[in-house]
C-alpha cells in the first residue's frame, strides 16, 4: 500500500506498541500531527519540550518500555537535548522524533533549522537522519531495537518535513540486522564459576547494584543471590528498590549521601561484587581509598563501563539477569558471622537520623509521612538536590521501578514531567514527586499539562527558601558565603497550582503534615502541598568532594 511518510512513521509507532507519545507540534511536523491526528496513539501535549522528553522518560522508567516524544525542528530540538542527555546518562530507552527542514535546505540555515544530529551526538545511543521515505520503517524498527537492547539508551530521530510528505510503499520490515551491533548477554561461565569461588571462600563481602537490576528486571535473581550466599547489599541511587531495604541484608544506598554503614562495609569488604553499576564519582569518592583490600567482581552488559574508573579482577560482560541466575546456582551459604556482627555495629552507631523540634517541619519526616500513606502503591520520582537525597535516604524502597530521577545528570526540573509519564504508564499507582522550591519551578508549566489532562500527580514541595544543596556547599566549605542561593519572590504555590486548574495546600506545622498528605492522596486530581520546611536543615551524612567515602561528615565514624 502506498502511504506517505508521516502515515508510515505512526504505523510503525503503532507495531512497536506505543500508546503515548509526548510532544509539541511545529511546522516541521504538521505532516506527522496530521497523521497523528485519527490514530489510537494518545498524545501527550506538553507546555514545553524538556518536559516531554522528561515525560516520555518517566513513562519508560516506570513501566520498562520505551519511552517516545517528539518535536518540531531548530528549538523545539534543542530544548529536548536537556531530556535526551538525562535519559542517555541513566541509560533510559526513549526514542526522540525531531522534525527537520527539507532536505534541500539541509546546512543552508534555514528557518528553525539546527543540526540537532551533531548536536545530540554524545548524548545519544544512536541517531538517524533519514533522507529517503523509503528508510522510515527500518528505521523505526531499529531505533527501537536499538534503545531497548544492551545498555540501554536514547535515540534520535530526525526527519526533514519533505520526507514526511513523500510517498513510497509501506513495507513492513520483520527484523533488525544490525552487523555492528550485537550485545552480549550470556555471561562467560568460566567467570562466573570463577566469581562463585571467590565469593563463596570470601569473609567481608558486599554486593554493590545499581539501575542494571532494574533495567534487567533482575531483582528476584539479586534477592536469591543475597539469601542463598548470605550477602548484604548495597544500591547506588539509581538501583533504589533493586533490592528491599526492608530486608536485614539491606545496607540502603552508598556514596557521598549514602548510609555510614554502606560506606564503611564497601571500605572494609575483602570481595565486591558490582552488579549493573558503573563506579560513578558520586559512588566511589576518592579512587585509590575506595575498596582498597576489595578483589572486585563486575557483572555488566557494557563492556566499555568495565575497568573504566576501577580495575576489576573478575570482569562479566551480559545480562544482570541472566549471569546470575548462572551465579546462583554455584553460590554457597556462608555464615559471615563477625562481618555481620560489625555490620550491626555500624548501623546501632551511625543510623540515618535527624532532630525534631517542636512543630518545625523536617523534611525527613515529610518523606517518612509520604513512605507510610502510600505504602506499597507508591511511585517517587524527584528533582535534583536536597529533596532527592533526603527521599532516596528517608523513603523506603522495597520495589523495583518505584523511584525514578534524574541520577547522572542530575537535571533539575525531571521530577514532575517524569511523574506525569509515570503517572500515565501506571495509572492505578499513586505518584509523588518530592520537589525543592528551586527547581519545581524549572518545569512547573506542565502543571497545565497535568491538570487540563486531570492527570492526577502530586507535587511535594520541600520549600526551604534556598537551592539547598547549593546552600549547605556554601555553608559547609565557602564560609557560609552565601552567593545568588536565597529565593526571594518565590510564587504562592497554592495560589499558582489553583491558576492552572490544580489543587494546592499550604503545610507550616508538623502536625498538619500527615492529614495533608492523606487529603491530596485521595484527591483524584493533581495535588501541589507545600510544605514549609527548616531552612537550615541539611542532607547528612555526606562526603566531602574529593574524599575517601569513609571520611563522611555528620557521622560518629
Amino acid at each position: 500500500m502506498i502511504k506517505t511518510g508521516s502515515q508510515i512513521l505512526v504505523d510503525a509507532l503503532i507495531r512497536e506498541g506505543v500508546v503515548y507519545v509526548f510532544g509539541i507540534p511545529g511546522g516541521a511536523v504538521l505532516p506527522l500531527f496530521d497523521a497523528l491526528y485519527e490514530s489510537p496513539i494518545k498524545f501527550i501535549l506538553t507546555r514545553h519540550e524538556q518536559g516531554a522528553g522528561h515525560a516520555a522518560d518517566g513513562y519508560a522508567r516506570a513501566t520498562g518500555k520505551v519511552g517516545v516524544c517528539v518535536v518540531t525542528s531548530g528549538p523545539g530540538a534543542t530544548n529536548l537535548t536537556t531530556a535526551i542527555a538525562t535519559a542517555y546518562m541513566d541509560s533510559i530507552p526513549m526514542v526522540a522524533i525531531t522534525g527537520q527542514v527539507k532536505t534541500f535546505m539541509i546546512g543552508n540555515d534555514a528557518f528553525q533549522e539546527a543540526d540537532i544530529i551533531g548536536i545530540t551526538r554524545p548524548v545519544t545511543k544512536h541517531s538517524y537522519l533519514v533522507r529517503d521515505v523509503k528508510e522510515l520503517a527500518r528505521t523505526v524498527k531499529e531505533a527501537f531495537y536499538i534503545a531497548n537492547t544492551g545498555r540501554r539508551g536514547p535515540v534520535l530521530i530526525d526527519l526533514p518535513v519533505d520526507v514526511t510528505m513523500d510517498k513510497c510503499e509501506d513495507i513492513i520490515p520483520t527484523e533488525v540486522d544490525l552487523p555492528g551491533y550485537k550485545p552480549t548477554y550470556e555471561g562467560n561461565i568460566r567467570q562466573i564459576k570463577n566469581a562463585a569461588d571467590v565469593i563463596n571462600s570470601s569473609r567481608q563481602t558486599v554486593v554493590y547494584t545499581g539501575g542494571g537490576i532494574i533495567a534487567s528486571d533482575s531483582a528476584q535473581e539479586l534477592l536469591e543471590l543475597a539469601e542463598k550466599g548470605n550477602l548484604p547489599v548495597t544500591t547506588t541511587l539509581m538501583g533504589l528498590g533493586g533490592f528491599p531495604e526492608d530486608h536485614k541484608f539491606s545496607l540502603g544506598m552508598l556514596g557521598m549521601h549514602g548510609t555510614a554503614y554502606a560506606n564503611f562495609a564497601v571500605t572494609e569488604s575483602d570481595v565486591l561484587v558490582a552488579i549493573g553499576a558503573r563506579f560513578d564519582d558520586r559512588i566511589t569518592g576518592k579512587l585509590d581509598e575506595f575498596a582498597p583490600n576489595a578483589k572486585i567482581i563486575h557483572i555488566d552488559i557494557d563492556p566499555a563501563s568495565i575497568s573504566k574508573s576501577i580495575k576489576v579482577d573478575i570482569p562479566i560482560v551480559g545480562d544482570a539477569k541472566l549471569i546470575l541466575q548462572e551465579l546462583n546456582k554455584h553460590i554457597r551459604f556462608n555464615e559471615r558471622k563477625e562481618w555481620f556482627d560489625k555490620i550491626k555495629s555500624w548501623k546501632e552507631k551511625n543510623p540515618l537520623s535527624y532532630k525534631c523540634e517542636g512543630s518545625v517541619i523536617k523534611p525527613q519526616y515529610v518523606i517518612e509521612q509520604i513512605c507510610d500513606v502510600g505504602r506499597d502503591n507508591i511511585i517517587i520520582t524527584t528533582e535534583v538536590g536536597q529533596n532527592q537525597m533526603w527521599a532516596a535516604q528517608y523513603f523506603t524502597f522495597t520495589k523495583p521501578r518505584t523511584f525514578l530521577s534524574s541520577g547522572g545528570l542530575g537535571t533539575m526540573g525531571y521530577g514532575f514531567p517524569a511523574a506525569i509519564g509515570a503517572q500515565l504508564g501506571c495509572p492505578d499507582k499513586i505518584v509523588v514527586d518530592i520537589a525543592g522550591d528551586g527547581s519545581i519551578q524549572m518545569n512547573i508549566q506542565e502543571l497545565s499539562t497535568a491538570a487540563r489532562l486531570n492527570i492526577p500527580v502530586k507535587v511535594a514541595i520541600l520549600n526551604n527558601g534556598y537551592l539547598g544543596m547549593v546552600r549547605q556547599w556554601q555553608e559547609l566549605f565557602y564560609d557560609k558565603r552565601y552567593s545568588n542561593v536565597t529565593l526571594n519572590g518565590n510564587p504562592d504555590f497554592v495560589k499558582l497550582a489553583e491558576a492552572y486548574g490544580a489543587v494546592g495546600f499550604l503545610v507550616e506545622k508538623k502536625e498538619d503534615v500527615r492529614p495533608t498528605i492523606e487529603k491530596a492522596f485521595s484527591t483524584k486530581k493533581p495535588v501541589l502541598m507545600d510544605f514549609r520546611i527548616d531552612p537550615n536543615e541539611n542532607v547528612f551524612p555526606m562526603v566531602p568532594a574529593g574524599q575517601a567515602i569513609h571520611r563522611m561528615i555528620g557521622t560518629m565514624a
